[in-house]
């Protein structure tokens, strides 16, 4: 396998994303703390719980940041970080009815699991991942999900030419 890091798209939204994600965690910090000092109940120990509980709520709110480059995907959550051989893609499938996830295979033992509305919000890493899963199909390595691909690719060009015609009046 041969290593490419360049990255080549990125999540747009992610920065707007954890940006969000502090913010949230800031305010519930601040109103739990101000809440506390006017009450007359605040002690070292009750603003540590409630710092220890913004912290949390900040881990829950920040979404995986989601890279690709010429031949990889890559999900990077707070304290992991899992990569993918998009030319050597062996299965696409999806899971689950109300949060679906996209759960992706390579020969080389490597799992991948991402949102698919990541990939419809960001073109870039769409053509990336549907780039290298066409090479995948044509040297015969993905075995399974390619239903899964056209019914994804099919969903995200339909959200982007609606969003041209809204934009253009049509």
């Amino acid at each position: 396998m041969v290593q490419r890091h360049e990255t080549l798209a990125t999540d747009r939204r992610w920065t707007a994303a954890a940006r969000h994600a502090f913010c949230s965690a800031a305010l519930l910090l601040a109103a739990a703390l101000l809440i506390d000092w006017g009450s007359g109940r605040l002690t070292p120990l009750r603003a540590g719980l409630w710092a220890l509980l913004a912290c949390a709520t900040f881990v829950v709110f920040l979404p995986d940041r989601v890279l690709a480059g010429e031949g990889w995907l890559e999900v990077r959550g707070l304290w992991r970080r899992r990569r993918i051989s998009t030319d050597a893609l062996v299965s696409v499938r999806t899971s689950g009815v109300v949060a679906v996830r996209l759960i992706m295979r390579d020969a080389y033992g490597g799992r991948l699991e991402l949102d698919p509305r990541v990939l419809a919000a960001n073109p870039l890493l769409w053509h990336r991942l549907d780039t290298d899963a066409s090479h995948a199909r044509r040297c015969g390595t993905l075995r399974e999900g390619v239903d899964v691909l056209c019914e994804l690719d099919e969903r995200i060009s339909g959200d982007q030419a609606r969003a041209v015609f809204t934009r253009s009046g049509l």
